[in-house]
């Protein structure tokens, strides 16, 4: 898009995704568009469709918490990209009322702050064994492999009771969600494989009754009106949703700490400034590049523009989350900053329901490299990090650091 349009030229983004020029940042043109045509129209890269992009924060809220704006892929006009098969029973990010409801409500309670807050020592600890083992081993280390893909994995592991001794098969699978030269067919076989071993783990967890989220989610069937298919199919979403997204805030996010040296340093002598880094972080570098997908069920006005039923949308949360109107000085990372209200785990119907895990991962990670490895820094330059700049989440492929 022409970075200055001649005067009374529309303003669009003709194709989507639009390119990063600065890795970590998304798109010059999403200030442009946030400015003079909010809702556009475009089309979609990756399927071809003709969708509305949502790009200022306002409008981002309203289309999330409107229940006219469907997340099921099979509806008529739904811009999806299905590289794997059509979502199971249980994956109730892609239904709506009132299965959504009906699923998300029986996993509630495990997401409970009291609930969250009960790993916290379990979490501290497979931290801690995580930095021990980096920091032990050869400088520099590939921070992806050493802390970024296995933390969440074993974090999962830990919320829904897989035994120590299989932790190692959820390890190797997510490792292949998370790599760029695995095909399509390749992740299949891999959720194939996750679903059939959770199929079995639920069934046994079933038997013994047993006192974690599986155990309890099972006991519970009857009450909740859930089937087996669909507490495995739960339990897969977990598994998946709750690796990909928080591994690459993880590596991204680092990096973003490790460039602002100044901010990592304040990190460490004012440990109590994690809560806001987390979200400045989250908000800062929204690993949700491509957006939420929806596509209205009936017409809709959103910001004086009309939507048309059967018309896709897709939500740009990165440019939302950098929106002037709502943070001033956007683009400026700042941990002291006040971001309530940032879209970096959705809103509304179907903001992220680990957000609470997701913080408390976090948090407890930045704080102990700050405390324990004062001293990390890059081993590469900035322009040799490998980002993800072709797949749905934002990150980066390896992240090499010294220290």
């Amino acid at each position: 898009m022409d970075p200055a349009p001649a005067p009374g030229a529309p303003v669009v983004a003709e194709r989507y995704p639009i390119p990063r020029s600065r890795p970590t940042h998304p798109a010059e043109e999403y200030a442009e568009l946030r400015a003079h045509a909010p809702i556009s129209r475009s089309r979609l890269d990756f399927d071809g469709s003709d969708v509305w992009l949502v790009t200022r924060h306002a409008d981002a809220c309203a289309v999330l918490a409107d229940p006219r704006f469907s997340s099921d892929f099979s509806r008529p006009g739904f811009p999806a990209r299905m590289t794997v098969r059509p979502p199971g029973p249980g994956t109730f990010i892609r239904m709506d009322a009132p299965d959504h409801t009906r699923l998300r409500r029986a996993v509630l309670e495990e997401f409970r702050p009291r609930r969250v807050e009960e790993m916290r020592p379990a979490i501290t600890t497979i931290v801690d064994d995580l930095v021990s083992a980096m920091l032990a081993g050869p400088s520099p280390a590939d921070l992806v492999q050493a802390l970024a893909l296995p933390l969440p994995t074993l974090v999962i592991c830990e919320l829904l009771g897989v035994p120590y001794d299989d932790r190692g098969f959820f390890q190797d699978r997510t490792a292949v969600i998370g790599d760029q030269e695995a095909s399509p067919a390749a992740r299949q076989v891999v959720r194939d494989e996750l679903r059939e071993y959770l199929d079995r783990l639920v069934t046994d967890k079933h038997a013994a009754g047993t006192d974690d989220l599986l155990g309890r989610m099972s006991r519970d069937r009857d009450r909740s009106g859930l089937t087996h298919d669909e507490v495995v199919g739960v339990a897969t979403l977990l598994m998946i949703a709750g690796f990909e997204t928080i591994a690459n805030q993880i590596g991204v996010g680092t990096l973003l700490l490790l460039t602002h040296p100044d901010q990592f340093a304040r990190l460490r002598a004012e440990p109590g400034l994690v809560v806001p880094a987390v979200e400045e972080l989250a908000r800062h570098q929204t690993v949700i590049d491509y957006g939420l997908r929806r596509v209205a069920t009936e017409d809709v006005v959103v910001g004086g523009t009309t939507i048309r039923a059967g018309e896709g949308v897709v939500v740009v949360l990165s440019s939302a989350n950098r929106d002037a109107e709502v943070y001033p000085d956007p683009d400026r990372f700042d941990i002291t900053r006040d971001v309530r209200g940032h879209l970096a785990f959705g809103f509304g119907l179907h903001q992220c329901l680990g957000q609470l895990l997701a913080r408390l991962q976090l948090g407890l990670l930045w704080t102990t490299l700050a405390e324990r490895a004062p001293g990390l820094r890059l081993a590469v330059d900035l322009d040799e990090v490998p980002f993800r700049t072709d797949m749905f989440v934002h990150g980066v492929h390896s992240l090499p650091v010294t220290w």
